[in-house]
């Protein structure tokens, strides 16, 4: 299913509902935006929660921009280890309801 030339079709989406679209990128945009937290940071997040939603675009794209921001592999694995024991406490605080 993950094919990146998908990601051509993005512009129809704007054409297709375009008020949505424009809303959309907008937050997007401003929630990158250097404020308090710094954008590499925002990038690591952003890396750890399309590990955790499994997105492959989004792992692609929030990658090379975290790599853009000056994050380094070193960071980049500790982010993938990160995301890894927080989905795994998920799954055993979650396995908590399985038992009387």
């Amino acid at each position: 299913m993950y094919d990146k030339r998908n990601l051509s079709k993005f512009p129809k989406l704007g054409e297709l509902a375009p008020e949505a679209f424009k809303a959309f990128v907008a937050f997007d945009e401003a929630v990158i935006k250097h404020c308090v937290i710094p954008v590499k940071h925002k990038e690591l997040i952003a890396v750890a929660v399309a590990l955790t939603t499994q997105c492959p675009y989004c792992i692609d794209i929030h990658t090379a921009k975290a790599k853009q921001a000056g994050a380094t592999e070193q960071e980049l694995a500790e982010t993938t280890l990160i995301a890894a024991a927080i989905r795994a406490g998920g799954a055993m605080t979650h396995g908590t309801h399985t038992i009387a």
